[in-house]
């Protein structure tokens, strides 16, 4: 998978926000960059979450709707300005979504994430501050990006965890697979980059789904990071062309 790396200065702006948030977290969080991976917080923890089930730490690509489904995945959210018309467009074609959120957008926008989870889409961990060179850190920051998205999310959720985990960029290591599958996280890869992280045109992001669908079924857009009037346009006409082409939607294997 390619790494992502182009327009994504919006997340510089945040850093410091990001490293405030990390700091609060070493003592509040359930989770620690120590933390057992078998999911069980260090002693003198607060009360872990309910147990979960570890998954295969392999990277999903499949869908759950079988041959003829396709798994629509937005990353970067949740956005104030995006995500509901995103969402909105979800609910008039009646597709749900994987939504890839990192850990400080959920906790600024936690309404925005019960809405998606009101609306039956699944949530998925894209770490907390996005850091596409996370794969070249030590295990213990890994650990610590996941581990905190995850609780942050499932906060802002009012209780509803991530199901699956997509490293920022594609930035996958053996062991952020191992922590992310240890909390019942499948990681999660795509097949088809539209690419309108680059605004390209709604033109262009349509054909791009056109031409590389056959890849497989994981598609990946994006809710926030930028304009993303493009993509809103491009999914407008991509869901209804999916539906003509015979294909359903479902979610990624777990």
């Amino acid at each position: 998978m390619a790494r992502h790396s182009g327009g994504r200065g919006w997340y510089g702006k945040v850093v410091g926000a990001a490293l405030g948030v990390t700091m609060l977290a070493v003592g509040a969080s359930v989770y620690t960059a120590q933390a057992d991976v078998s999911g069980a917080p260090q002693a003198g923890a607060s009360a872990k979450p309910a147990a979960v089930k570890r998954v295969s730490p392999t990277i999903a690509h499949a869908s759950d709707a079988g041959p003829r489904g396709v798994n629509i995945t937005i990353d970067d959210g949740p956005d104030p300005r995006w995500t509901p018309q995103v969402l909105e467009l979800l609910r008039e074609e009646g597709v749900k979504a994987t939504f890839c959120l990192t850990g400080i957008q959920a906790q600024t926008h936690p309404g925005l994430v019960k809405e998606i989870v009101a609306d039956g889409h699944v949530l998925c961990d894209h770490s907390v501050s996005h850091d596409t060179s996370m794969d070249r850190k030590s295990e213990a920051y890994q650990s610590k990006e996941i581990l905190d998205a995850e609780r942050m999310i499932t906060e802002a959720s009012g209780g509803v965890r991530p199901l699956y985990y997509r490293a920022p960029g594609g930035a996958f290591t053996p062991h952020s697979r191992a922590v992310a599958a240890s909390r019942g996280m499948r990681p999660l890869g795509w097949n088809v980059d539209t690419k309108d992280f680059e605004q390209p045109g709604a033109d262009s992001i349509v054909e791009t789904v056109q031409r590389e669908l056959p890849n497989g079924p994981t598609i990946l857009f994006h809710d926030a990071g930028g304009d993303r009037a493009q993509t809103v346009e491009a999914l407008r006409r991509v869901l209804p062309w999916l539906k003509e082409q015979g294909y359903s939607f479902g979610f990624p294997v777990r």
